[in-house]
């Protein structure tokens, strides 16, 4: 611990709510599911008349403004040709469109029917997102020429799923460390000193400047086929920026949401590969997993990846060292509320304001609708309350990179 922590740790308290608290966690807890979860409001589907053939679902939300919509399509696996799929692909998003009119975006996942396991699963082995204005473009595609459309992805033949790793739904409630008391005393009082000094501290970032009302606007889990269009379109009208701690199987078989990211401003931030608990990892399993992630997102970004949050705020000594070595920062928050359990938009907006402070860090979920739906009134509420939202990389340093 720095020699300045524990003095400011036994400093007067502030009137600001406490911190999500590091907790202590055993080393051998099985893999919970999320305390009090609730599930998400249904979406409504589009049903294609007459049917086409494998096509699981499609879901379609909207954030207000624009509409889009999700296909699920699961096909044999001798028919995962390119061929097949992108033939199938163009049906689909056509005729998606044709029975929505309303619709400005159709996005496609092709899976092999053989491995699909829900969205953690196996990777996809076709994506596309199609705005409507690109429809035409889409629809000339060729074999020729397929890859040159900038919103497809196609899975290599020589794709590396990765090791089989626990993967898990568990929500960041609170910071949650895995080490020995002294080491889990330590932690505490180094969280206590950061939120009345700010900034990083060995690798850990818990919290901004406490003097600047300047605020880091972060969501976990990116990128999600149905929800990104939303959210990027809702931030890109609210002219904010944002840190995505994206999950690196998520960024490989969407590769565009991440550019768009970019794009718009954004900073792109890892959450692992597989979005596991690192805390009960060795070394080169938690190495593996955060490595991954940087491959992939430095691959589609061009950037360094600097940032990183461990699913469920899990992590260790060893989870600290590999950040030490990888020179990354931690990043924790201030503000968690609980937007993956649904909550309704009236509990999670008055949540969102009554945590706000100064050097705060909030933090959401990309692929909750109801997050999408409060956040244009929550930033402009905040804006009139004089804060700047922005990314991590503006809270660290002091100001919003806009």
């Amino acid at each position: 611990m720095l020699p300045w922590a524990l003095g400011l740790a036994l400093a007067q308290p502030t009137n600001q709510a406490p911190l999500p608290p590091v907790q202590a966690i055993p080393p051998s807890e099985m893999q919970p599911l999320a305390p009090g979860q609730r599930p998400a409001p249904t979406l409504p589907q589009i049903v294609l008349n007459p049917p086409i053939r494998f096509v699981e679902r499609i879901a379609w939300a909207s954030n207000g403004f624009v509409e889009a919509a999700e296909a699920l399509v699961l096909i044999p696996e001798a028919s995962t040709t390119p061929s097949f799929m992108l033939t199938k692909a163009q049906r689909v998003v056509a005729e998606t469109f044709a029975a929505r009119p309303s619709l400005s975006y159709v996005d496609i996942s092709i899976y092999s029917r053989r491995e699909y396991a829900g969205f953690g699963g196996p990777l996809p082995r076709f994506t596309a997102s199609v705005p409507r204005a690109r429809l035409n473009e889409f629809l000339r595609l060729s074999l020729s020429n397929f890859l040159q459309f900038d919103h497809l992805w196609i899975k290599p033949q020589d794709a590396f799923y990765g090791p089989p790793a626990p993967v898990t739904d568990e929500l960041e409630l609170t910071p949650q460390f895995q080490g020995t008391r002294a080491q889990l005393r330590a932690q505490q009082l180094e969280q206590t000193a950061a939120s009345q000094q700010g900034g990083v501290v060995g690798n850990r970032l818990f919290h901004g400047d406490p003097r600047q009302r300047v605020v880091a606007l972060t969501f976990d889990d990116a990128p999600h086929p149905l929800f990104e269009p939303l959210l990027l379109d809702t931030l890109r009208r609210a002219g904010v920026r944002a840190t995505f701690f994206c999950i690196g199987r998520n960024a490989e078989a969407y590769p565009y949401f991440v550019r768009d990211m970019v794009q718009q401003g954004h900073e792109v931030a890892n959450h692992t590969y597989h979005h596991v608990r690192l805390n009960g990892l060795d070394e080169a399993s938690v190495t593996a997993e955060i490595v991954q992630a940087n491959q992939v997102l430095q691959a589609i970004t061009g950037k360094p990846i600097v940032y990183f949050r461990p699913p469920g705020g899990r992590f260790s000594p060893t989870v600290l060292e590999v950040m030490r070595r990888l020179n990354m920062t931690l990043v924790f928050w201030t503000d968690n509320p609980g937007d993956f359990d649904n909550i309704g938009q009236g509990p999670l907006e008055a949540r969102l304001l009554r945590r706000l402070r100064p050097g705060g860090i909030v933090l959401l979920h990309d692929n909750v609708l109801q997050t999408i739906a409060v956040l244009p009134h929550f930033l402009a509420l905040a804006g009139q309350q004089g804060y700047r939202l922005g990314t991590v990389g503006g809270l660290v340093q002091g100001v919003d990179r806009r």
